[in-house]
């Protein structure tokens, strides 16, 4: 019988986590060098598996990984990522990442428009928002949304590559006076697009005590807002406290309750809830009057997204980044490169 022959890997095995062959068999610091150069190139370059390697090399699998580690450790692998120069002015990989690493988010999305609320600035959200949310909506999920111009801005932007069970409308829309939400269109937009069932909030944002109390307990109302809490994804913007938000160009609060609000520390809302700077809900006279979903609610959402950008919103977005109520932030550059700043005590 012809003896056996003996493999590397059994050597390399004998050897550990250095992947150097021992006895007969073992190499030179050159031949060495050689086989993680090779290893690393069939890796990186290559694109072969730790299994392909192996078989290629002689080696076992675990061995293969080892030498790809050891490649990369001694500094033989040097990865360079560049987009095209033609596009890469218009990519904000780096500011992405250190928004990304400040507040602890999923994901950021950075555009190049400036997001100062002009219908360009909200189109241009709204298909980064559009973007994010087709690539993170899954077919069994409830989706639910803030009425808002960004968020009409991302229906309108939707195109037919993903779908969902339902839409839900997050928070009461109707007001004292004739004032254009865009929530019915915005909610009938999402439905088609998303190929899932609306379901519709009927309700003022704000009431008296008593009847929030009986929203909850209606048969059909409640529902609305029982799906909206367990949203798996939403999708959010934020307003500002001050006369140009839109809660009160709306109606929907007044000078009175504003000065309460700038009295009380707050910054911003999601869906008529009120946050101070640090993104703790302010204890106004709203709380007990609004028909939405809880802050607590958006924060404990697997999937939320907030879109908003420009100078008019920054305080706002970086107090819902501090209370956590996103995990997702489409913004502008001005934006993003403000809250880093702010957060790390530059500015």
């Amino acid at each position: 019988m012809a003896p056996r022959k003996q493999s590397v890997d059994t050597a390399d095995d004998q050897q550990g986590s250095s992947g150097r062959a021992a006895g007969p068999r073992g190499t030179d610091a050159g031949q060495d060098l050689r086989l993680l150069v090779r290893a690393a190139t069939m890796y990186h370059l290559e694109g072969l598996t730790q299994a392909e390697i192996a078989a290629r090399l002689g080696v076992s699998r675990p061995t293969a990984g080892r030498l790809v580690a050891r490649a990369r450790a001694q500094g033989l692998v040097h990865v360079s990522v560049s987009a095209p120069p033609h596009l890469s002015s218009s990519i904000h990989t780096e500011l992405e990442r250190a928004v990304e690493e400040t507040f602890g988010l999923d994901e950021v999305l950075v555009i190049d428009e400036v997001a100062d609320g002009s219908t360009t600035g909200n189109a241009a959200l709204g298909r980064a928002g559009a973007s994010v949310l087709t690539r993170r909506i899954q077919a069994a999920d409830t989706f639910g949304f803030t009425w808002g111009p960004e968020q009409v801005a991302v229906a309108d932007a939707m195109g037919a590559a993903a779908s969902c069970q339902r839409v839900v409308q997050m928070d009461g829309s109707m007001t004292s006076v004739e004032y254009h939400t865009g929530v019915d269109h915005a909610l009938s937009r999402f439905s088609e697009r998303l190929h899932a069932r609306p379901l519709r909030l009927v309700a003022p944002l704000y009431v008296d005590p008593e009847t929030v109390t009986a929203v909850n307990r209606d048969s059909i109302l409640s529902q609305s807002l029982s799906a909206a809490r367990g949203a798996q994804v939403m999708l959010f913007g934020v307003g500002s406290v001050s006369t140009s938000t839109t809660l009160f160009e709306g109606a929907f609060i007044d000078a009175i309750v504003l000065d309460e609000l700038v009295e009380l520390g707050a910054v911003g809302e999601i869906g008529g809830r009120f946050y101070d700077a640090d993104g703790n809900a302010v204890a106004s006279s709203l709380v007990d009057r609004t028909v939405s979903v809880s802050l607590d609610a958006v924060r404990a959402c697997p999937t939320s997204i907030l879109v908003s950008g420009g100078e008019h919103r920054r305080e706002s977005i970086l107090g819902a980044l501090r209370g956590g109520y996103a995990t997702i932030l489409v913004t502008d550059v001005p934006t993003a490169e403000w809250l880093v700043l702010q957060e790390k005590g530059e500015q």
